[in-house]
């Protein structure tokens, strides 16, 4: 289980001090409203370093800061299908130089997943007998009138934007 905070160094000495006094584990614990298992940490970690403030942590500090990643997190609920480059260029836009690879891990650190649009019929049922309603009025026409006839979707036409299927976000059930 992951940490929920961290204990300020007041009450980390007050345990080191308690267990100098010759108190035991359990007892520093309930007299100050933590966990055995944290009471144990913090001296094994006094008895081996002689501190009890924290180490700096390995890795690289988050690129992102929380006031980004809320800003981020914004701008998908807002527009669920905004790609990871526009995210990306939104951020070089307020200062921060980020890959689409760290836009992806905050999303997903936030409970977000990329998904793919669904394909539903775009027909509705009053659609479908629209449809019919006509094909049986013109089922006797010659052909020579349905020559004259453009069909609109025989050609896929596109004049700005992306030619390809994006991708949106959804919330990961957990």
């Amino acid at each position: 289980m992951a940490k929920i905070r961290e204990l300020c160094k007041d009450i980390r000495d007050r345990m080191v001090d308690l267990h100098k006094a010759g108190m035991g584990y359990r007892t520093i614990g309930k007299q100050l409203g933590e966990k055995e298992t944290t009471v144990g940490t913090i001296i094994r970690k006094w008895k081996k370093f002689k501190m009890t403030t924290n180490h700096p942590r390995s890795g690289d500090p988050c690129k992102i800061s929380p006031r980004g990643a809320s800003m981020i997190m914004r701008m998908v609920r807002d527009q669920p299908r905004t790609t990871r480059q526009d995210l990306v260029n939104d951020l070089k836009r307020a200062g921060t130089t980020v890959s689409k690879k760290t836009i992806s891990n905050t999303l997903r650190r936030h409970g977000l997943k990329s998904c793919s649009a669904c394909k539903v019929p775009l027909l509705k049922p009053a659609h479908v007998q629209a449809r019919l309603k006509f094909a049986n009025d013109h089922l006797d026409d010659p052909e020579e009138e349905w020559e004259k006839v453009m069909w609109s979707d025989e050609t896929k036409i596109e004049l700005f934007g992306l030619n390809s299927t994006r991708r949106g976000l959804e919330e990961e059930e957990g």
